[in-house]
C-alpha cells in the first residue's frame, strides 16, 4: 500500500508556511514559488493579514516571484491579491497540471526552480507532484473548511500516516 500512496507524499512538510526556511531554499536555486490561498496563507476565505503582506515582501526582498494558484473563483482570489500583489490563477481545478504550467510561465521559472506550498494532498500536493514541482505540504491554519475539503481530510490520515512513517524510517 505504501508504495501507492507514495505519489501524494509531498517533498517535504512544515507546520506553517511562516515557518519555511525561505533563505535556504532561495540559496538551494529556487526562485519560484506557487502558493495555495486558503488555510495555507489565511483561514478560509479570509483576507491577506499583516503576517500575510510581511511574508510576501520578504520573499520579494529574498529575490523570490510568487504565484497564487487557487481552485477558487477569480472574486476570491483577487480580492485576497489586491492585499499582497502578486500574480494569480483562479479556478485553477487544481490538481490538473495546466494551472501548475501556467504559474511556471508566468514567473518565467521550471520544474527544477520552482516549489508548490498548500495544505491539501489530493488537490495541491497531488498536482504539484504530477506537474514535477517540488512540494511543501503545511497543517490547515483553521479547522473550518467547506464539506468537500472535510470529506477529503479523512482519506488524508492515512497517506500521512503512511507518510511519517516512510520518514521515520529514513530518518532512522
Amino acid at each position: 500500500m505504501n508504495n501507492i500512496l507514495h505519489v501524494f507524499y509531498p517533498d517535504e512538510d512544515c507546520a506553517s508556511a511562516y515557518e519555511i526556511d525561505y533563505e535556504g531554499l532561495y540559496q538551494k536555486g529556487y526562485r519560484g514559488l506557487i502558493f495555495d490561498i486558503d488555510n495555507t496563507l489565511v483561514p478560509h476565505g479570509a483576507p491577506p493579514d499583516d503576517r500575510a503582506a510581511a511574508l510576501f515582501r520578504r520573499l520579494k526582498e529574498i529575490g523570490f516571484k510568487s504565484c497564487f494558484l487557487s481552485n477558487n473563483q477569480k472574486e476570491r482570489v483577487s480580492s485576497f491579491n489586491s492585499g499582497v500583489n502578486e500574480r494569480y490563477i483562479e479556478n485553477a481545478h487544481k490538481p490538473s497540471v495546466s494551472g501548475y504550467r501556467r504559474a511556471m510561465e508566468l514567473l518565467g521559472t521550471d520544474t527544477a526552480n520552482t516549489l508548490f506550498i498548500g495544505d491539501q494532498i489530493f488537490t495541491d500536493i497531488f498536482g504539484a507532484k504530477r506537474a514535477g514541482i517540488h512540494s511543501i505540504l503545511v497543517r490547515p491554519i483553521h479547522p473550518k473548511e467547506e464539506i468537500q475539503i472535510v470529506l477529503k481530510r479523512y482519506p488524508e490520515k492515512i497517506i500521512l500516516y503512511f507518510y511519517q512513517k516512510r520518514k521515520k524510517e529514513e530518518n532512522a
